[in-house]
């Protein structure tokens, strides 16, 4: 059973700064591609970053320069080092396991995924 928790979400000034976590079970995880994306009220899922089995990283042209996406295949966990914060950053975010040691921006190409954390930044 492939299981995905996110954590690390919160309130935060703009400007600030948060680190979120996904830890992965259930799957040798260093084998797939692995992403973040997020939903805000009233929107569609949203790619914000993938990094592929061999370190290869993507980012989306919103959050390219603020956000590094990490992976950590001993602890079978990626992260989020979101900087820089702003106002249209809140959202939900959920991480993703892909079905492949590759994957790109499309939700379809993804099979597991976590609950979500919530990201709030104020102005």
């Amino acid at each position: 059973q492939v299981q995905l928790v996110e954590s690390g979400g919160g309130l935060v000034q703009a400007g600030g700064s948060l680190r979120l976590s996904c830890a992965a079970s259930g799957r040798t995880f260093s084998n797939y591609a692995m992403g973040w994306f997020r939903q805000a009220p009233g929107k569609g899922r949203e790619f914000v970053a993938t990094i592929w089995s061999g370190g290869t990283t993507y980012y989306a042209d919103s959050v390219k320069g603020r956000f590094t996406i990490s992976r950590d295949n001993a602890k079978n966990t990626v992260y989020l080092q979101m900087n820089s914060l702003k106002p249209e950053d809140t959202a939900v975010y959920y991480c993703a396991v892909a079905r492949t040691a590759y994957s790109s921006s499309y939700p379809n190409q993804y099979d597991y995924w976590g609950q979500g954390t919530q990201v709030t930044v104020s102005s």
